[in-house]
Formats: C-alpha cells, structure tokens, sequence
C-alpha cells in the first residue's frame, strides 16, 4: 500500500523565544490548554481534575532519564562526547545498569573523527580511590557505535553514568544542562533508567498534585516506555511515510493491563510515549488472536497497527493479552515498538484523551495530534501562539478530548 504524508502541511512558525529554555519555578503552574471536541480554552495545569470524569484512569510513563551524555578524553587532550542511547550488551536494561567491570552500548559520538582508534577515558576518584573508565568503539555504524566500556571501580554503570554523565537536555535548548536539569528533566514518578528523553507531559505534576487527586478519586497506573534520541530526529523526507522511525522498548504490567480493562473508554494517557505504548499493545493482541506469539523476536513495525481489522476493539486487545500472560503465568509484558501514529487513518482502540505539550513543527509527534483531533491541530497551535504558551519540553501543555 502506497501511503504518503506531506510533512510540510504540519509545518508552523516558531520564534525561539516561544521555546521554553527553563521549567517555570514550580511544576504545575503551566498552562495548559483544552481541546474539547473543537472548542478550545485555557486553563492552568494543576487544575487538570477539573476537566476530567472524576474516578477516571491516568497512565504514565515512569521511565527514568539517564546521564547518558559521557565526556572523555583521548590521551592527546582531544575531547570526545559519548551519548549512551540503547544497552547492547548486556540488552535488558534491568541488568545494563547493574553490570560490573564491563558493557557496550549503542552510542553517538561527538567529535569522532578524532577517534580513530584505540581507548578514550576518564581518570577520577571516588571515595578517596583512583578509577580509571575507559572505552573502545567495538563495532562503526553509519550514526550510531558500538562502544565497550571498562571500569576497575567497584560500582555498578547506572552508579557510574549518575557520577560521571551529564542529563541530555534537547538539542533545541541549545545551552549545556544545568543544576536545575537534574530535577526539573525527570518526572517525579520516575523509577525504571533508560531513557536519554523526558516524557515532558509528566514534567507538570507535582507529589501534592497526583496526592490530591488520588484523594478525589482518580486511579493512577504506569507502564514503561524508555525514550530514544530517536525522538528529536527530523523528518528529513518530504513524504512523512518514508521516515524510518526509531525503535522503542516498553514494558506493562499484567495488573496495569486488568486495570485498563477495568476504565476501558475513560483512560488518559499522560505524553506521546503512554500513547505510543498503550496503542502498540492492539498489535501484540492480535497476533495472538491470528495464533501467535504476541512479541517472538520480533518488534511492532511502523505500519503494522493499520493492517487490523477496524472491529477489534481496545476491550478484545485487554481480553486477548490478560488470557496470554495469565495462561503462561507472565505478570509483565516486554516488547519493542517502531510505531508511527500518522492521519493516514489510525485507530485509537486504548486511549481516550491524551495530556501532551506542544510539539516541534514538522515532527511525528505533531503527526500523532493530528491524527487524533484532525486539522484542529492548526487551530490549536494557533490559540497557542497567539496567547503566550511556551513551547516544547519544558513549555506547557494540553488536554486533548474526542468524544
């Protein structure tokens, strides 16, 4: 099937001095914008409950991000940044980050053409004890490198890169992070490492915030999606459909699955990557339904989600995946997604509205909004700029509803 997006049509203009470069002192006291069925108004984020069905079920993203940006040297002095992005080995993000003595990554380099060859490092102390850190490029790829790392500290790498790493903050910021970044770029129900992104819809709640509304009655559940730097990657095709999108591990819970078919029709996906992991699950539940394995080897592609029949509901998806992992004693569902949530007729079978921040022009993640409330997005963009919303990771936010 032939399919084509013209990513200039999702095209706006954007002053810089409409990107957020700092959060505002506190969390939710960004504003955030309403789209309710074509209406669009304002409001500010800690009066979010107020425009939802009390008892209703919010899901976040708990991913935690990394220091995933490493500085080293080669022994002439010249500076080489290392961006971790993915594990590679060992692959299980549960162990990348307790492993001793020595792992490779998937990384980006800065600077590479001074690395030919041979270790770059890091001389440091630690607790009063000299450690060396050293790394090697294993494997050259065309963007991304295989690079080992060794250590002769007794500390785990997760406990090395929260030592040695620096947060990544945008490439859009265009400054270096900050003090501030190591707070204010992690939600504050953070909890699993491996993303080197913020789910920034997230960015807006507070303790207090999520406490009062537990307290009113709304239901709060997580699943876990870690962000890649695929996620800043421009469309550079003007078909959108060419763009190859990136790879994406999640993980869900049995129990979040039960939860889901529990407010099935009333849930809200906290950020673009609740949403892409909430709707890559109608995938692995019809593979299931067609006979097999939800997730063998094999990642959700691209377009794979437009090829199920229309009249497989969200409720059939949570049915489909509760008997699967109940009859084979599984609490947690792992997969990996490359799915693109375009207007090319997507259909939303898990999510019922979505709480998002305003989005680079040109981007898929505008390419989702769009394909959730249509040309609105225009409108709403427009309402946006034209009545003071910061943009982009640290900018405010929005509620968008279709009923």
């Amino acid at each position: 099937m032939e399919r084509n997006i013209d990513i200039n049509d999702f095209d706006y203009p954007l002053p810089d001095e409409r990107i957020a470069k700092f959060p505002l002192e506190r969390r939710s006291d960004s504003k955030l914008l309403i789209y309710r069925n074509g209406e669009i108004s304002q409001s500010h984020f800690h009066s979010l409950a107020e425009q939802l069905p009390v008892g209703s079920l919010l899901v976040f993203n708990n991913t935690k991000v990394i220091r995933a940006r490493v500085i080293m040297h080669k022994p002439s002095g010249a500076r080489i940044e290392v961006f971790c992005l993915e594990p590679h080995r060992p692959a299980d993000y549960e162990h990348a980050f307790t492993v001793k003595g020595e792992c490779e990554w998937s990384c980006i380099v800065g600077n590479l053409k001074k690395w030919k060859e041979g270790q770059i490092g890091i001389d440091f102390d630690y607790e009063g004890t000299p450690c060396h850190l050293r790394a090697e490029i294993a494997e050259r790829g065309e963007r991304e490198h295989i690079v080992r790392f060794t250590w002769d500290v007794d500390l785990t790498f997760g406990q090395l890169l929260e030592h040695l790493g620096r947060i990544p903050i945008p490439p859009y910021l265009n400054r270096e992070s900050e003090e501030i970044d190591l707070t204010r770029y992690q939600t504050v129900y953070s909890k699993f490492e491996g993303s080197v992104a913020a789910p920034t819809a997230g960015l807006h709640f507070t303790d207090e915030m999520i406490a009062q509304m537990r307290a009113d009655g709304f239901v709060f559940d997580e699943v876990t999606l870690h962000v890649g730097a695929g996620t800043f990657l421009p469309v550079k095709s003007d078909n959108a459909a060419e763009h190859p999108m990136h790879t994406e591990h999640f993980e869900v819970r049995l129990a979040t699955l039960e939860n889901l078919l529990a407010h099935h029709g009333d849930i809200t996906a906290v950020g673009t990557t609740s949403v892409r992991t909430l709707e890559s699950l109608p995938v692995l539940g019809w593979r299931i339904r067609q006979g097999g394995e939800p997730y063998a080897e094999r990642i959700i592609g691209q377009w794979e989600s437009y090829d199920i029949p229309a009249d497989y509901t969200g409720r059939e998806v949570l049915e489909d995946l509760i008997g699967y992992m109940q009859r084979n004693g599984l609490e947690r569902l792992k997969a990996a997604t490359q799915i693109m949530i375009t207007p090319l007729g997507f259909r939303f079978r898990i999510v019922s509205r979505i709480v998002t921040n305003f989005h680079q022009p040109k981007s898929t993640l505008l390419l989702l909004v769009s394909a959730y409330i249509g040309d609105d997005w225009r409108r709403m963009y427009r309402y946006a700029l034209d009545n003071d919303f910061r943009f982009l990771s640290y900018g405010d936010s929005s509620l968008l509803i279709v009923e």
